[in-house]
């Protein structure tokens, strides 16, 4: 599916070797991405952040769900640079991400550096600033892919969601979900259902395709994040 799973080299197989070890993972991360959820027959679903072509995703929501998906990136390998005037937030996220490398950076906006990404070093850039974020100055390039954050719908947003790849959105108001249905053509009876979707539910759009997402946070994402929420 468009915009769905990673494109780009397969790699061997890793097989675990008794059941400590398999009961050691908190996180199924395999050949098709980050795994962001699951869908209405709790199937999992994989988001392909790392990909040999520029990615820009905008996700209209939360940032507890913006920092779900940053780590759990980080557990399939790929570094996160984190564009942001609130680095409050995101420091213990940072320092926890990476088992003790430094697998996240914090930088303010239009500070973020060039990154070097490749096919074996991917990036994600997250961009947390604010609903009228100012033009990056490190964009989405092969191997890089950036996500911006947007609380609410501001005036920018008509033009991030029409750029945008990928779009997810999480609980609007009506008027938003007006919006979003007009820039993406989504059905009215998703749209209905958008302004009473639960904190832990996200709409991904593509230019084809819309899928409803769960993301349900293991042990060690609930201790660091906390449960899920739509506003901070």
């Amino acid at each position: 599916m468009p915009g769905f799973g990673l494109r780009g080299p397969r790699r061997d197989r890793h097989v675990l070797d008794g059941g400590e070890q398999l009961a050691s993972l908190s996180l199924p991360v395999g050949d098709d991405g980050v795994v962001i959820g699951v869908d209405a027959a709790r199937q999992p679903v994989t988001l392909g952040v790392n990909r040999p072509a520029a990615f820009d995703m905008v996700l209209v929501g939360g940032l507890w769900a913006a920092q779900v998906i940053a780590f759990r990136t980080v557990a399939t390998g790929a570094r996160v640079a984190v564009e942001t005037a609130r680095p409050q937030v995101w420091t213990a996220m940072a320092q926890a991400a990476g088992g003790g490398q430094q697998a996240v950076t914090i930088h303010e906006p239009g500070r973020v550096p060039p990154q070097g990404a490749s096919v074996a070093g991917p990036v994600l850039i997250v961009r947390d600033c604010g609903a009228q974020p100012p033009r990056g100055r490190v964009t989405a390039a092969p191997w890089q892919s950036v996500l911006t954050l947007l609380q609410y719908l501001g005036p920018n947003a008509p033009r991030l969601l029409q750029n945008a790849e990928l779009v997810g959105v999480q609980r609007v108001s009506p008027q938003e979900a007006e919006v979003v249905g007009r820039i993406l053509a989504v059905p009215a009876a998703d749209l209905a259902v958008l302004p009473t979707l639960d904190d832990s539910i996200t709409l991904w759009c593509t230019r084809r395709h819309r899928q409803f997402v769960m993301t349900e946070p293991t042990d060690a994402e609930s201790g660091l994040l906390g449960t899920a929420r739509r506003v901070d």
